[in-house]
């Protein structure tokens, strides 16, 4: 499987849109990672929330606990100091709820970013590239023997504008149907061309 092809304009055409694809691809991450570190900073309010929430009911909770050592009345001093805690418990709660709301808010528009620029990547680009490189290499392995050469002599008579036909011969048809060595090779070139490979000759 070729990888690049032969001719010099068609090879630096198919670097340049080589780098120029790994270099959408990486500004798509970049891009993507930094929209989500962006979004994560929405969660520091609630950590806050969730260490304030958290370190306000274990205050609370211990005051209480002291508060019920008190001889005949600890009990009844409890409850306020403990409803008090189970409201601080809630805020930490609240704080983690938007934490996770965050991570999942960043996580959806990490990946609607990358969706468009990776989908053109992976259904537009490499697609194309895949088969010019199977095109290419197959081309390669037919123009090495005579029947190889005959067939891609074929597929330029069929695919190849008329212009270019008639200026190997004006009755190129009839002459590749003669078997005429150089119009077989003539039409094999033209196709190879075509792909950016160069005919090796007999």
């Amino acid at each position: 499987m070729k990888i690049y092809a032969d001719r010099f304009p068609t090879a630096v055409r198919q670097l340049l849109t080589d780098l120029l694809v790994v270099a959408w691809v990486y500004v798509a991450i970049r891009a993507a990672l930094w929209l989500h570190d962006l979004v994560q900073k929405l969660a520091v309010p609630g950590q806050k929330l969730e260490g304030a929430g958290s370190g306000l009911a274990d205050n609370l909770a211990d005051a209480g606990g002291k508060v019920r050592r008190v001889p005949l009345v600890g009990d009844e001093l409890t409850a306020p100091f403990q409803r008090a805690a189970d409201a601080a418990r809630g805020l930490a709660d609240a704080g983690r709820d938007q934490q996770h709301l965050v991570d999942q808010l960043a996580l959806a528009l990490t990946v609607a970013v990358l969706i468009f620029p990776l989908g053109l990547v992976l259904f537009g680009w490499l697609p194309l590239r895949l088969r010019w490189m199977r095109r290419a290499g197959s081309a390669a392995k037919l123009a090495a023997g005579p029947a190889g050469r005959d067939l891609l002599a074929l597929r330029a008579l069929a695919t190849q504008p008329l212009g270019r036909l008639t200026r190997i011969a004006p009755d190129v048809a009839e002459a590749w149907r003669r078997g005429d060595d150089a119009t077989v090779d003539a039409l094999a070139a033209l196709e190879l061309r075509q792909l950016g490979l160069r005919s090796r000759g007999r």
